[in-house]
């Protein structure tokens, strides 16, 4: 029995590339190791998670790497989510090609099952090499202390297959049903692949000092020459008889065929259109098809700031994501997956009505995420066994921040309805009068403090960001019943309302000494990126003096008083704020975005911010990893950092390559929603 084999140097988070099938996703790093996945959907147990904790097997990984010393390059395959990895050398050259059938386009996938099928096939193209291949699986965040199991299978073709599979330490565990099993199986085109004959061999891990045995991993050789391939499958065991040598091929040719033909769709044309569509691309990764949610992120517990605390699960739906995600697929040409996500939203603002009005005298707010299905149980737990990215903890899954007060979000939400309604479908009478519920909810409760965009762990505030996205709100609930001529009894509150919070925020998030908004009413000295959104969302003109003040000081460096450093944005100065967390981060991706969409604007009225504004684009665009992924934040060192890919920092970059490109072509049409 061998041992596990020792990762010489940990990748880091911006190593990887992801593949999907909108409904859980894999990261698979440039040495050809898948480090993380949940299976069956994004939110579920980890069943791979080795860049949480390397050690000895850690969290689990499947990987797949050349037995000598090569060159290594990744990439996609053009405009497609199927990710190749090729290994160069004197010798020979070998493609990996990793990626997730679309199981709906598959006719057999869709009448065995319809959960997920992750294809891996290995293919010499020159020359020869060997590989190995190392399977550890540890389902359930490694927390199954169960063995693997291996068998052959008898496909419909008359091959026959090596099949592995993992036995739960507990049947009863929840999910243990919902384990995948492991298929090898090759193809050639003169001669057998070079492979012991029970391709995969026990290997051992060192877990302690325990005396048990049970094989937990396994690892076969394999020496490949030209024309050989080797197919691995991860599927449901319905599938497994059904898993042909031309099954496999087909899967390939249809999950390239739908991304290539999906993405033809984009609507974006310019100096970025590669980066654009790219980004597209792992939107759609981020949907999960059976409801139209998407994720903020497809993992969990990577860390903002390497050795610290903020480590957060980002594996679920959040509210605030609403108004970009319509803006962006509706302006690409995705209306279906607009419309889709929409519906996700109106069914849960139902779901509240309902609540809110069967609970008289107690005041319940809008839940500020969902799961993927639309619950909103997500208890906060940590996972103490495993050792963190680069020993960042503690591991965290689920989010105690669906309990939050986040004002914010009925801004985001309102926006999100008013722009479907412009550029994608009217809604209806009904929806429209769970929206006016809505709107008299939030004209009761705009005063209230809250915890607002960055969720913050500590005290309550009146935050700037909340104050303007609460106008938000209500000024687009007014818009809506005017061009639609919807019934509107309160209105005159409404118009009240929306007045009052206007001249609030310019009275008390204002201050003229730093010539500057900032973070809140009580901090009213800090200064706060999110009040970027302030031109975005028509708050305000862009060439006011007041939010002019504040972008020339945001511009400044923090050293100066400002947020931006090396063209790169912080959210605030911790120093400053005491957001209940403790610790560090880097810059955020999305303020940096949302920086130069001001730029973008303030230049129609002042031609300087424009060459800014090229340049600070360029280098986020620069900064994206070597498949275009971006996550939330960029370290002062250069490196990524937190969840990748990272829903709003993609969605950003696409809506200021729309408006960049509208500037420069002198078409600008004022901003944002329009």
């Amino acid at each position: 029995m061998g041992e596990i084999s020792r990762q010489a140097k940990p990748l880091q988070i911006e190593d990887y590339g992801l593949i999907g099938d909108m409904r859980t996703c894999a990261l698979v790093g440039k040495n050809g190791s898948i480090d993380f996945m949940c299976w069956p959907h994004f939110d579920s147990p980890s069943i791979f998670a080795n860049i949480l904790d390397t050690t000895n097997g850690g969290g689990g990984h499947w990987k797949i790497s050349p037995q000598s010393s090569t060159v290594c390059k990744q990439n996609y395959r053009t405009s497609s989510n199927l990710l190749q990895t090729k290994w160069i050398d004197e010798d020979g050259v070998v493609n990996l090609t990793d990626f997730f059938a679309v199981s709906k386009h598959n006719k057999v996938l869709r009448e065995k099952w319809s959960g997920s099928t992750l294809v891996r096939k290995l293919e010499c193209v020159r020359g020869k090499m060997s590989i190995y291949i190392e399977l550890c699986p540890r389902p359930d965040y490694a927390r199954d202390k169960g063995s693997m199991r291996v068998s052959e299978v008898r496909s419909e073709d008359g091959t026959y297959h090596q099949s592995l599979a993992w036995v739960p330490d507990d049947k009863k565990r929840d999910g243990c049903g919902d384990i995948p099993e492991f298929h090898a199986t090759y193809c050639t085109h003169d001669r057998p692949v070079n492979g012991p004959q029970k391709m995969f061999q026990p290997i051992k891990l060192n877990e302690g000092v325990s005396t048990d045995i049970k094989p937990r991993a396994f690892r076969a050789r394999f020496d490949l020459q030209e024309g050989q391939q080797i197919f691995m499958i991860m599927c449901n065991r319905h599938v497994a008889p059904h898993l042909t040598n031309d099954l496999v091929k087909n899967l390939e040719n249809e999950a390239y065929k739908f991304w290539t033909s999906w993405v033809r769709a984009c609507l974006y044309r310019g100096r970025f259109q590669q980066e654009v569509e790219r980004s597209m691309l792992i939107l759609k990764l981020l949907t999960y098809d059976p409801t139209g949610a998407i994720v903020a992120a497809p993992t969990f517990s990577l860390p903002e700031a390497v050795g610290g605390p903020r480590n957060w699960d980002y594996r679920y739906s959040w509210v605030r994501d609403a108004s970009f995600t319509v803006y962006v697929f509706l302006k690409m040409g995705f209306p279906a997956e607009a419309e889709a996500y929409i519906n996700f939203i109106f069914a849960r603002i139902a779901e509240w009505r309902k609540i809110a009005e069967a609970s008289a005298g107690e005041r319940h707010h809008l839940p500020l995420m969902f799961s993927i299905d639309g619950s909103t149980c997500l208890p906060e737990l940590t996972l103490d066994h495993l050792g963190g990215y680069q020993d960042s903890l503690p591991v965290r899954i689920g989010n105690a921040a669906t309990d939050h007060v986040q004002l914010d979000i009925y801004g985001e939400l309102m926006d999100s309805i008013y722009l479907f309604n412009k550029h994608g479908k009217p809604i209806f009478y009904a929806q429209w009068l769970d929206i006016r519920y809505l709107t008299d909810f939030i004209c009761e409760v705009w005063t209230e403090q809250d915890m607002s965009i960055w969720e913050v762990r500590g005290r309550k505030q009146h935050f700037t960001y909340s104050k303007i996205l609460l106008w938000v709100a209500v000024d687009r609930a007014l818009r809506l019943s005017e061009k639609r001529n919807f019934p509107c009894p309160n209105r005159n509150k409404w118009l009240q309302t929306r007045d009052t919070i206007y001249e609030e925020v310019m009275q008390k998030g204002f201050n003229y000494q730093m010539n500057s908004f900032v973070q809140s009413y009580e901090s009213n000295t800090t200064l706060d990126s999110a009040v970027l959104i302030a031109p975005l969302v028509f708050f305000m003109s862009p060439n006011d003096p007041q939010f002019v003040g504040t972008l020339d000081r945001i511009l400044r460096t923090p050293e100066k008083g400002g947020l931006t450093s090396a063209g790169f944005v912080f959210r605030y100065d911790h120093e400053q704020t005491d957001d209940g967390v403790g610790g560090r981060e880097g810059t955020f991706v999305m303020c940096t975005l949302w920086l130069i969409e001001s730029l973008i604007r303030a230049a129609k009225y002042d031609s300087k911010y424009l060459d800014l504004a090229n340049t600070m684009f360029e280098t986020v665009t620069n900064f994206r990893n070597h498949v275009g992924m971006l996550s939330e934040e960029i370290a002062l060192s250069g490196e990524q950092l937190g969840n990748t890919p990272q829903a709003f920092s993609h969605l950003a970059y696409v809506s200021a390559a729309i408006n960049l490109e509208r500037v420069t072509r002198g078409d600008f049409e004022g901003g944002f929603g329009k």
